[in-house]
C-alpha cells in the first residue's frame, strides 16, 4: 500500500513539472505567432518572411515534443503561410 501511494506522488510530481514545461513551450508558440500576425497586420512583409521560418520551427517542435498534435501544426503552418501570400 505504501508503494502506490510513494509511485502516485512521484506521478503528481512529474506531471506537474511536465505541464509546465508543455505551457511554457505552448506560450512561446502563441507568442511568436501573435508577433507574425502583427507584422502581417502592419504590412511589414520582410521581417514577417523572415519569422515564418521560425515560427514553423517551434510548430514543427511542439508537435514533436507532443506539447501539440502534428496535424494541428501542419494546419496551422498552412494557414499562417496561405495569409503571408494572400498579404504580398
Amino acid at each position: 500500500m505504501a508503494i502506490r501511494r510513494r509511485a502516485s506522488i512521484k506521478k503528481r510530481r512529474q506531471d506537474k513539472k511536465r505541464r509546465l514545461h508543455n505551457i511554457e513551450i505552448r506560450d512561446d508558440l502563441k507568442k511568436t505567432i501573435k508577433k507574425f500576425h502583427a507584422l502581417l497586420t502592419a504590412k511589414n512583409l520582410p521581417e514577417a518572411k523572415s519569422l515564418i521560418s521560425q515560427v514553423f520551427s517551434k510548430l514543427d517542435k511542439a508537435a514533436k515534443k507532443g506539447v501539440i498534435h502534428k496535424r494541428l501544426a501542419d494546419r496551422k503552418k498552412s494557414r499562417l503561410n496561405k495569409q503571408l501570400l494572400k498579404t504580398a
